[in-house]
């Protein structure tokens, strides 16, 4: 079987979900395709935005915990995510980006690939890259036109004490492949594709980062079904890495484990999917808990913060055009 067939979705933590719902749903225009919440802590939201579809490979994701402090980038931490958008668009992501307060950098050259950067509200190191060919479903109630919105998880960053036991296990365990290093980023792909990229620093001396709010969780990786799965588990766990068992998330089957650099991975499954619950047309725009949860309902909408959905911001009609 082959390894990895490249990212899933990447979860990070966030500070107030509101403020949270409004950038991504609304700023960058991403659909909200499934309003749950974090299955091991069900008080706390778990956001999934998305294509219009949900297709995997395309999710961000985020837990709203405000009261945890700023994190720490550090080793053993991720900590930027690159999200793939249409060729020629930057321009309009920095005019758009910076009409609702967004500072943005100067274009910046990633491996030969133009890339806007920028930090989301609550610190999250972002990148917006233009790829070209990638294909998604796009959302038609973004305020963002179908022609220039995000197409999904094109790469992430993160850092690591040593090099050689992460890329030894990238190479041995997922088969992604070096396609070169650029200012002490190694990056690893499937072909070079848009969204199956990983990039990698070594920094032997720097603080172990921390969980906080504006930083990645974890890094989930796709496979194919349960048996693709059950292969790479094994895999996983013949590097020492060991893997939690088999966790039913609902929408898709879950492993965890640290990888050899210290940062949380995933394999989560390409299905069911978000529409196994939910009319398609209609996901995310109310709260939905997997079957073993919905006793708990009234309590944990309770102890939930009320999510206006979809943001209201004072988007013009001409964005559209």
């Amino acid at each position: 079987m082959p390894g990895v067939l490249g990212l899933h979705h990447i979860t990070a933590i966030c500070g107030d979900p509101q403020e949270n719902v409004d950038f991504y749903a609304g700023v960058l225009g991403m659909r909200l395709v499934k309003r749950s919440v974090n299955q091991d802590d069900p008080f706390t939201y778990h956001f999934f935005y998305a294509d219009g579809a949900g297709t995997p490979g395309t999710d961000l994701t985020f837990f709203p915990w405000p009261h945890l402090p700023p994190a720490r980038y550090g080793p053993a931490k991720a900590l930027e995510v690159a999200l793939a958008v249409p060729a020629e668009t930057l321009p309009y992501w920095a005019e758009r980006l910076e009409r609702y307060g967004i500072s943005v950098r100067a274009t910046e050259r990633h491996f030969g690939e133009r890339a806007l950067t920028f930090t989301d509200p609550h610190g999250l190191r972002l990148a917006l890259v233009e790829v070209a060919g990638r294909d998604a479903v796009p959302w038609e109630e973004s305020a963002v036109p179908p022609e220039k919105q995000i197409r999904g998880l094109h790469a992430a960053r993160m850092l690591v004490r040593r090099l050689g036991p992460t890329v030894a296990f990238l190479e041995r365990v997922f088969e992604l492949t070096r396609e070169g290093v650029e200012n002490g980023w190694h990056r690893y792909s499937i072909g070079g594709q848009s969204g199956t990229l990983l990039e990698v620093r070594e920094d032997p001396e720097g603080i172990s980062g921390e969980w906080g709010v504006g930083i990645v969780h974890h890094i989930a990786w796709r496979a194919a079904d349960e048996e693709h799965q059950r292969e790479l588990r094994g895999r996983v766990e013949r590097a020492g890495c060991r893997p939690t068992p088999v966790i039913d998330r609902f929408w898709f089957k879950s492993v965890y484990f640290f990888e050899p650099g210290g940062v949380l991975f995933e394999l989560a499954t390409d299905g069911p999917g978000f529409a196994v619950d939910e009319d398609p047309a209609h996901l995310g725009e109310s709260l939905i808990l997997p079957p073993w949860l919905e006793p708990r309902r009234s309590v944990i909408e309770s102890r939930l913060p009320v999510i206006r959905y979809p943001p209201l911001l004072s988007v013009s009609s001409d964005e559209r055009e």
